[in-house]
């Protein structure tokens, strides 16, 4: 074993060598990191009004917060939206896919709507969701434009929205299934 091997944790026992007869590295995974932000964008079904009462909206936002941290290990940034849509901006988990995150925070908070009261009993969000990477030197600009939500949207329609999103990020929509 030379002082490399030893360093390394490498046995050179014949099971430890490549068919070189050098020893492989170690057998144990070294740390993952990472640092992914994302922009999730998703609708009410059919882009019903339904988070119209903006005290329900902040509760809904804050809870969505807690299930994205708790529940997939994405703490969010921030999450906020109008009536009809919700823009989340969230460090992305390395232990989740993108879809369940996406999934977590829609079945949780479409649970907890539905069992709120007999006005929110048929809640539901759209089946499809837009998710946009963003930059590390993005987040700031990212994070007060969707704080600025209200204020954006008496200019611009959520369907305009996410069409421009798309755009910028270049990716390609089919209108007749993105607007359930």
């Amino acid at each position: 074993m030379t002082a490399q091997d030893e360093v390394l944790g490498n046995q050179s026992t014949k099971n430890n060598q490549v068919p070189t007869g050098r020893p492989c590295p170690s057998r144990t995974m070294p740390q993952s990191l990472a640092n992914v932000a994302v922009h999730f964008v998703f609708s009410t079904k059919d882009r019903k009004p339904w988070l119209r009462n903006t005290e329900l909206r902040d509760e809904l936002f804050a809870y969505m917060s807690t299930i994205l941290r708790n529940n997939v290990d994405s703490p969010a940034i921030i999450v906020n939206g109008v009536e009809d849509h919700v823009h989340i901006l969230c460090s992305l988990s390395r232990k989740f896919a993108i879809m369940k995150v996406v999934q977590e925070a829609k079945t949780e908070t479409s649970k907890w709507l539905k069992r709120l009261s007999r006005e929110t009993a048929d809640f539901a969000w759209q089946g499809g969701y837009g998710a946009f990477s963003v930059s590390q030197s993005n987040i700031a600009k990212v994070r007060d434009y969707i704080q600025k939500q209200e204020e954006h949207h008496k200019r611009m329609t959520f369907q305009d929205e996410l069409r421009e999103l798309c755009r910028r990020h270049q990716i390609e929509i089919d209108e007749r299934y993105i607007w359930d």
